[in-house]
């Protein structure tokens, strides 16, 4: 029993196992849209029923998809712990904490419904190469972050310097000066801090040149990770499909 709901819980390319993908996949669409329209004005008592009822179902859905995945997984703590599981436990937690709690501050915990978003990822396989993805290019995201942080603080002591003595409220110390740079170097320019003095627009200059750049490094690294990740999937393919057809012809020779 528990193989067979393996079978349709994790694995996408039965029937049986797409259907149930289906209709997790309405029931998160159902209940994002149902939480957009919640935050409306002025709702009716009716669709303010309505919502509820969404939510009540999609939750008793989701919680038995949870306590399902717990039960098929072959390490149930290793499930609870990942990335999945943490998303399926967010998207429920909500919706128990306010049953349980009449408490106004535990509202805030209903910001976590959002969460349900990130269930679509693993009943999309496009997008579940992401995850694929972000393994790939770890290190290389965690070396940008360094060398992007080392740039902000640059950007931010060096605007401190040019603009201090004509700005001191704006530029009051490099912590202050610290927006300007996120800012300046992701190529932003908001506009409610700029600099007065030629220094300062020199160096502004020059840092929009290097923020050209560093915005267009993830998208790079992203685009090559995206194209080896379809690489594997295919090869990955391929090997299941070998793998299938060796053990047809091997029953055929036993036959």
């Amino acid at each position: 029993m528990r193989a067979e709901l393996r079978t349709i819980v994790e694995d996408n390319t039965t029937k049986k196992g797409k259907i149930f993908d289906y209709i997790i996949e309405f029931l998160i669409f159902i209940s994002l849209t149902a939480y957009a329209i919640e935050t409306l004005p002025d709702n009716s008592e009716t669709t303010i029923t309505i919502l509820h009822w969404i939510e009540t179902v999609s939750v008793i859905v989701f919680t038995i998809e949870y306590i399902l995945r717990i039960y098929v997984a072959k390490n149930p703590l290793k499930y609870i712990f990942s990335f999945y599981g943490v998303i399926d436990f967010l998207a429920i937690l909500p919706f128990f904490l306010s049953a349980t709690f009449d408490l106004r501050s535990l509202r805030a915990f209903r910001i976590f419904r959002i969460f349900r978003a990130f269930k679509l990822i693993r009943y999309n396989k496009a997008l579940n190469r992401f995850h694929i993805v972000a393994k790939l290019i770890r290190e290389e995201v965690i070396l940008f972050l360094i060398v992007t942080g080392i740039f902000i603080f640059l950007a931010s002591a060096g605007i401190y310097y040019f603009e201090n003595a004509a700005q001191p409220e704006v530029f009051k110390s490099v912590f202050h000066s610290g927006w300007w740079a996120i800012v300046t170097l992701t190529t932003v320019g908001y506009g409610d801090v700029y600099p007065i003095t030629m220094g300062g627009k020199l160096f502004t200059f020059l840092i929009l040149m290097i923020g050209v750049g560093i915005v267009t490094i993830p998208a790079g690294l992203v685009a090559s990770a995206l194209t080896k990740a379809r690489q594997m999937e295919e090869e990955e393919e391929e090997a299941i499909l070998q793998n299938k057809q060796e053990s047809t012809t091997d029953s055929e020779i036993k036959d």
